[in-house]
């Protein structure tokens, strides 16, 4: 019987370093500009890949959700590359759920960009950014990494430099943000004008990520007032001497970026409840890095995505 081949690899988090909303879409979605970028915070995917004539797909992880994104990826390569076996995932959760982190987006992604070098079969990006919008708008950021821009749903992506490497801390306060009703909520507040002024500032913010002095999220105009709560940790990261401190998402983690490891410490001390992480921005050669590290026994130097040895 052939042996299993296997890989262990961290799912990413990320923050919107910027995040605006510009009205309704005739499809019913809202039009987004957003900058994007993967932070340290981490979950942990194994993957392991026998041959076999049937296919048999499972998942073990901690918080057992049903229809995970983790597997609907793997039926998705699975059916794309018309490959048959048996596939064995463990997944260890760290990114707070449902705390615009984009865990369970970062998740499927690294199904995506894994399983099929295990396989032997390789998709090219264009292929994979497809596969990953079937299964949610943050997906093919996480096949990117490091800094970008995202517009339309969040998926159109264009690659930013990156972001200068700064450490900062997140606060996942579990407070539940119901996303569609932030959206009903906002909505009315969108005007024509509000739209260009937006734009404006975005694009100021687009040329200059390593200042952010105009960063902002428009979802923290209506969250604030359902979770003051929000409010008050975002006012203790300023204080705590945060240059940057946002919202990330629809929320509700929040992040604050720090000129030093002691603003950090700082804020670690003043903040002291709920979920708090110490985090580092990751470039995106950051991020490549880590994903041949990962993969490197299984594939060969050289392009993105990672090619795998096994093919044919």
């Amino acid at each position: 019987m052939s042996s299993a081949r296997r890989v262990r690899v961290r799912a990413l988090a990320k923050i919107n370093l910027d995040l605006r909303v510009l009205g309704k879409r005739s499809d019913g979605f809202h039009e987004l500009r957003t900058v994007f970028q993967t932070i340290s915070l981490a979950d942990t995917l194994e993957i392991a890949y026998t041959p076999g004539r049937k296919t048999a797909i499972s998942l073990v992880d901690d918080l057992r959700i049903a229809d995970n994104l983790v597997l609907r990826a793997a039926r998705l390569v699975m059916d794309a590359v018309r490959a048959t076996g048996r596939i064995e995932m463990r997944l260890t959760k760290r990114i707070p759920m449902g705390a615009g982190l984009g865990g369970g987006s970062s998740d499927a992604a690294a199904v995506l960009l894994a399983l099929p070098v295990l396989l032997g079969r390789d998709i090219d990006l264009p292929r994979l950014i497809a596969t990953g919008e079937q299964l949610g708008s943050d997906v093919p950021f996480f096949l990117l990494g490091g800094t970008a821009v995202g517009i339309g749903r969040g998926s159109e992506l264009f690659p930013l430099p990156d972001a200068p490497a700064r450490r900062g801390i997140l606060v996942a306060p579990g407070i539940h943000v119901n996303t569609a009703q932030a959206y009903r909520d906002l909505s009315p507040r969108l005007t024509t004008e509000s739209q260009q002024n937006k734009i404006v500032s975005f694009q100021s913010v687009t040329w200059n990520t390593g200042s952010l002095a105009s960063a902002r999220n428009d979802f923290e105009t209506v969250v604030f007032e359902q979770h003051r709560k929000l409010a008050t940790l975002k006012k203790r990261l300023v204080r705590a001497g945060a240059t940057v401190a946002l919202m990330t998402g629809s929320g509700s983690a929040l992040f604050g970026l720090f000129a030093d490891r002691n603003g950090v410490s700082r804020a670690i001390e003043l903040l002291g409840e709920g979920q708090t992480f110490p985090i580092s921005l990751v470039s995106r050669a950051r991020y490549r890095a880590l994903w041949r590290r990962a993969l490197k026994e299984h594939t060969t130097p050289g392009l993105w995505p990672l090619q795998s040895r096994y093919s044919g």
